[in-house]
């Protein structure tokens, strides 16, 4: 199972609009993929009202996984969303 521990970049958190960029980027990620913060349990990273449960704060640790074939790129493409704080989608992911 691949997965990256990253610190939330964005100031507000996973909340509202940084939390719908995230959740189109894990749509768009072509492999499944959890979230969660710290060691608590993992959530749909694809799901809005599952990300936004999570009530990520900017600067706490979240812990992205997936073992699908192929998700070390995914996975690393979200975790730089997430520590960069993007307020756009990349035209990578």
């Amino acid at each position: 199972m691949a997965e990256r521990r990253v610190n939330v970049g964005w100031a507000e958190g996973l909340h509202a609009r940084p939390a719908s960029i995230f959740v189109r980027a894990a749509s768009a990620a072509g492999v499944p993929v959890t979230i969660a913060k710290g060691d608590g349990d993992p959530v749909n990273a694809a799901s809005m009202l599952a990300v936004l449960g999570l009530g990520a704060q900017g600067g706490e640790e979240v812990v992205l996984t997936s073992g699908a074939d192929g998700a070390d790129a995914a996975l690393d493409r979200l975790a730089k969303l997430v520590a960069e704080g993007l307020d756009e989608l990349p035209e990578t992911v």
